[in-house]
C-alpha cells in the first residue's frame, strides 16, 4: 500500500494553512461548535490515538483503543493554543504516522483492533489506516 498520499495531503494543507488568517482559525460559530484550531487539534488527537492503534495492534490484537474527542479537545485547550503550535504538532504527528505505516509488515495489516466505546466492533489495521485518511480529509474540508 502507498501511504505517501498521507504525506502529500499534509504538505498540500500546510501550504493552504499559510494563507489563512488568525481570525479565521479562532472563529467559533457558537460555543458548542469547534473553531478551525479545535478541528485541527482534534485531528492531532486522532493522530495520537491512531499511532497507538497502529503500533499496539502489531503485538496485541483486539485491544480496545478509544478516546472521547470532545473531552480531549477541551482538556488540551486548543482554542487558546497558538495556531502555529497546533499546525506543527499536526504536521509532525502525521509524518510519524507515514513512517509508522510504511514500516508495517504486510501481515500486520490483517491484525485486528477494537475502536468502539460500547459494543465491540473489530476492524483490521488496514481498514483503520484507510479510515484515518478518510477521516482526516473529511475534517480538513471544514478548515
Amino acid at each position: 500500500m502507498d501511504y505517501q498520499i498521507l504525506k502529500n495531503i499534509v504538505d498540500e494543507q500546510l501550504l493552504r494553512f499559510e494563507e489563512m488568517y488568525e481570525e479565521d482559525w479562532s472563529y467559533k460559530a457558537s460555543p458548542e461548535k469547534w473553531s478551525k484550531k479545535e478541528i485541527l487539534g482534534h485531528l492531532c488527537d486522532s493522530s495520537l490515538s491512531n499511532i497507538r492503534r497502529f503500533i499496539i495492534t502489531q503485538y496485541k490484537e483486539n485491544e480496545n483503543i478509544v478516546y472521547d474527542q470532545d473531552f480531549w479537545v477541551k482538556a488540551q485547550d486548543y482554542q487558546n493554543t497558538p495556531t502555529s503550535d497546533i499546525i506543527n504538532l499536526w504536521k509532525f504527528l502525521n509524518y510519524q504516522i507515514v513512517r509508522t505505516v510504511e514500516n508495517l509488515p504486510d501481515e500486520a495489516l490483517q491484525r485486528n483492533c477494537d475502536m468502539t466505546k460500547n459494543e465491540p466492533q473489530i476492524f483490521t489495521l488496514e481498514f483503520i489506516i484507510n479510515d484515518y485518511i478518510g477521516h482526516l480529509q473529511h475534517h480538513l474540508k471544514a478548515i
